[in-house]
């Protein structure tokens, strides 16, 4: 089976941050080099693109598709985050910000809270189109930008990064990062049309675009704050589980309406649920039937 697995930047994950950072700035900030790719890069890109294009209509929500065109990231190579970011900020203020690869926790925060999206700048090779070890343009940028085109989802992400100091000051900075990776990564919404993707983790990659949508192994919850947070993930196979949201602007009032304060405090007395568990009071959706 192919999939693509790789570490994503999630807080709390430790990994050390990837490439070349000596030139990088303070912020961790790097020049993207468009001027640098060769032909053999902007193909891959296009492969990737084509390929995923063919098989997100009906299986992504229609937030990400209509980002995708807004943004203009048709398969015509990796794109210019110059370009790019004029046209992103144009809409919801956010801009791609080119890092060297996984950046400090902190840094990220930063970043997210001040709608900056850190973006890798280097593609896998073409002998890598379905692994990974660590995320590169196409996942960051085709995964993940088009949904920042969406003033909902746009306004999400930013309070996740505000919200981000505050969870590690309280040293429940793993708690946090479930919330990412079952939202921002891997996140399911419920629509009138179905189930439809909005992660980035799924939107990039082939294997887990049907899997999510159509096998009958994982879990489909649906989405509670707290349980979400107590659910550890894995990041070296297909999902085991995946959280159901009724819609983005649920998942950005349920983010807002929340103290996180007295949340940490609770979980901290809370033993985490096992990935493949169903608890009582869990809501359980079916898998979309193949077309």
């Amino acid at each position: 089976m192919d999939s693509l697995h790789h570490a994503k930047q999630v807080p709390g994950r430790g990994f050390p941050p990837g490439g070349d950072a000596s030139y990088r700035n303070a912020d961790w900030t790097v020049p993207q080099r468009f001027d640098a790719y060769s032909d053999v890069e902007h193909q891959t890109w296009t492969t990737l693109y084509e390929r995923q294009a063919d098989l997100l209509p009906g299986r992504a929500c229609d937030e990400f598709l209509r980002g995708l065109d807004a943004l203009d990231l048709h398969g015509a190579g990796i794109p210019d985050f110059e370009r790019l970011n004029a046209r992103l900020a144009a809409l919801t203020g956010w801009r791609v910000a080119a890092v060297p690869g996984l950046v400090p926790d902190e840094v990220f925060f930063e970043h997210l809270a001040n709608r900056r999206f850190p973006a890798s700048t280097f593609i896998r090779g073409a002998d890598q189109l379905d692994y990974l070890q660590e995320p590169d343009v196409f996942h960051d940028v085709f995964g993940h930008v088009p949904l920042l085109a969406d003033p909902v989802f746009a306004d999400y992400l930013q309070a996740y990064g505000k919200g981000g100091l505050r969870a590690a000051r309280m040293r429940r900075l793993h708690n946090l990062a479930r919330l990412y990776w079952y939202t921002v990564e891997f996140g399911l919404v419920q629509t009138p049309s179905g189930l439809r993707v909005y992660g980035a983790g799924i939107l990039s990659s082939k294997a887990e675009t049907i899997y999510a949508i159509e096998s009958p192994a994982p879990h489909r919850i649906g989405f509670e704050l707290e349980r979400v947070m107590r659910t550890p993930y894995r990041i070296d196979d297909l999902q085991q589980v995946y959280f159901v949201i009724s819609s983005l602007r649920s998942l950005l009032e349920s983010t807002l309406n929340t103290d996180f304060l007295p949340l940490y405090e609770r979980l901290a007395g809370l033993s985490d649920i096992e990935i493949q568990a169903i608890e009582p009071g869990d809501a359980l959706f079916g898998p979309r039937c193949a077309d």
